[in-house]
């Protein structure tokens, strides 16, 4: 557990703000900042818990150098790397929640469906109760991971911007989120909006917006965590020992 933890202010979250401020501060490197947020999502989806984690931090990596004016380049984002063992430690926090729900949710619907499709004519259509059962399951599922991707929404920032470890940036955030709780849902629900609004674009369009609801996200953690000074890449990320929970 780090032993100082990190300050953060409360209540400081205005969603239309961040977005509007998101847009403006990656509006000039538009295609710069696609670029980056694609191949970030491709390479992190490739092997999800592993690389997800050094993606989004070389993502944020970006961002924030574009906020305080330093020149971004492509290679930027895979300086990530050099926050692996955080970034893993932190993606594999986050997905855990969202592995178990799911075998959970996969479970019981098969069994539900074996036990009320027995005796069932055949040919017959899924019963009414299992379709609803189904319709219910995927709305809670979804309202869980919508309150797992809130809690963690600023642990890879918090990873290359103050240098924690990736447990002490997962339990920060979480504390921070709390602090600032309608703001972040307000914010998480407009990006949400926003992608779906691109999703309806043929699909493709969800990919376009994604450099927005990331700057969005940049602004938002900004707000929350005052900036304390410009990364320095020479001074390594703590070892492992100091993320061991």
């Amino acid at each position: 557990m780090n032993p100082n933890p990190v300050e953060f202010r409360s209540g400081v979250i205005s969603p239309v703000e961040c977005l509007k401020e998101g847009w403006q501060l990656i509006k000039d490197q538009y295609w710069l900042f696609l670029g980056i947020a694609v191949v970030a999502m491709l390479v992190g989806g490739a092997v999800p818990i592993v690389l997800i984690g050094p993606m989004m931090c070389g993502l944020y990596l970006c961002l924030f150098a574009q906020k305080r004016g330093e020149p971004v380049e492509f290679g930027l984002l895979f300086k990530g790397f050099d926050y692996f063992a955080q970034g893993l430690v932190a993606a594999a926090i986050q997905t855990a929640p969202a592995l178990i729900l799911g075998f959970g949710v996969g479970i019981f619907s098969a069994l539900v469906s074996i036990s009320l499709s027995a005796g069932q004519p055949r040919g017959a259509g899924p019963p009414a109760v299992l379709v609803f059962l189904i319709v219910i399951l995927a709305l809670v599922t979804m309202a869980v991971s919508l309150v797992i991707h809130m809690l963690f929404i600023f642990a890879y920032p918090l990873i290359v911007d103050r240098k924690l470890s990736g447990w002490d940036a997962t339990v920060t955030s979480v504390r921070a989120v709390r602090g600032n709780l309608g703001g972040v849902l307000g914010l998480v629900l407009l990006n949400a909006g926003l992608s779906f609004v691109g999703f309806l674009c043929c699909f493709i369009g969800v990919y376009f917006v994604l450099p927005v609801t990331f700057a969005a996200q940049a602004v938002a953690y900004r707000q929350v965590f005052p900036d304390v000074g410009p990364v320095n890449f020479s001074s390594p990320p703590p070892p492992p020992g100091s993320w061991a929970a």
